[in-house]
């Protein structure tokens, strides 16, 4: 019998590197998708507070368990209702897009002191004329929204700033909509619905500088090894003289913006304590405000915040109707 050629597959994915840390807690969106109906905010977000898990009807047609009660795990996020505080106006040319202006409410809630480069004059109307005077030329709104850290169950009081875009309609239409909703805030339930699926944008766990075997899961090697056992055999050939990106190296590990396509919204609740475990969710306590239920995991530990988009690939046949929930476990993760 001849010899048979060793199938070793690469540990570990190149698909992400460099695996650097995130710029920031927050996710950032670099996609929009276009939507037919609207004109609606494209996305929203909230604070991770835990896992549990229910029992539902599988309602997928093609599932052999179609029909029959299905136990999955779910993520509940506390969603707060957001404070829209400023609309901004983008042109677009060959370059791509370009900010025309942008148009603050009158009135800001008080923790926005707290944030530094928001403007102590907020000359709305000015702002708001130039844009209809403008309106030809702009090529999207996206609306500059901030959560609610107090009506949530994190230790912060400083709200986190993000764009969302605004999509379906005629940009006319766009105009009238994020001018009826400028300064004022909006729930999670005027954007997404019960069934929906959503893209989920966070940042990962992090753990710090960790060693080739952790970090891409390299083989242990044998205790007669050489010089180490817990790194790479060999960091390659001799030409070319370097080492290749390629080899596994120590580095950071977690603390890296994940984005999570096609998340069902399984539920969406007005009262957290509804869904909060005997004792709250580990690392978080109770869910305070309104939440959404996602099938699943995601990114993130306890009181991340996690941002979600409408799909950019949705699936090809989605359920109208929101899912039949017959339990969620309340279950005490701690034995409370």
């Amino acid at each position: 019998m001849g010899h048979r050629k060793k199938h070793a597959p690469k540990r570990g994915s190149l698909a992400y590197l460099p695996r650097g840390r995130a710029a920031r807690p927050i996710g950032r969106i670099r996609c929009w998708p276009e939507v037919e109906e609207g004109p609606i905010l494209l996305g929203f977000a909230g604070y991770k507070a835990g896992m549990t898990h229910v029992i539902m009807v599988e309602d997928k047609p093609r599932s052999p368990n179609y029909g029959k009660e299905v136990a999955y795990p779910v993520t509940v996020i506390d969603v707060p209702p957001m404070t829209i505080c400023a609309v901004r106006a983008y042109t677009k040319d060959e370059y791509g897009l370009k900010t025309l202006t942008e148009a603050w409410a009158s009135s800001l809630p008080k923790d926005f002191e707290r944030l530094k480069g928001v403007p102590k004059n907020h000359e709305t109307e000015e702002a708001l004329k130039k844009i209809e005077e403008n309106i030809g030329r702009i090529a999207e709104f996206r609306v500059i929204a901030a959560t609610q850290p107090r009506l949530a169950g994190v230790p912060k009081k400083k709200p986190d700033l993000m764009e969302i875009k605004v999509g379906g309609g005629s940009i006319e239409e766009q105009f009238e909509y994020v001018k009826s909703i400028l300064g004022k805030t909006v729930r999670v339930d005027e954007v997404f619905k019960e069934g929906q699926f959503v893209d989920v944008i966070s940042v990962s766990k992090g753990k710090g500088w960790q060693g080739v075997v952790k970090r891409w899961g390299v083989k242990i090697l044998s205790h007669k090894s050489n010089k180490t056992k817990r790194g790479v055999a060999t960091l390659g050939p001799w030409g070319p003289a370097r080492v290749l990106y390629t080899v596994p190296r120590p580095g950071q590990m977690g603390y890296h913006q994940r984005t999570e396509f096609n998340k069902r919204i399984l539920k969406i609740g007005k009262d957290g304590s509804e869904v909060t475990p005997k004792g709250g969710f580990l690392r978080y306590g109770p869910a305070r405000s309104m939440y959404i239920m996602l099938k699943g995991s995601v990114p993130g530990p306890a009181k991340r915040l996690v941002r979600f988009r409408y799909p950019v690939r949705p699936p090809k046949v989605i359920s109208e109707a929101p899912p039949q929930i017959t339990y969620v476990s309340l279950e005490s993760p701690q034995g409370a």
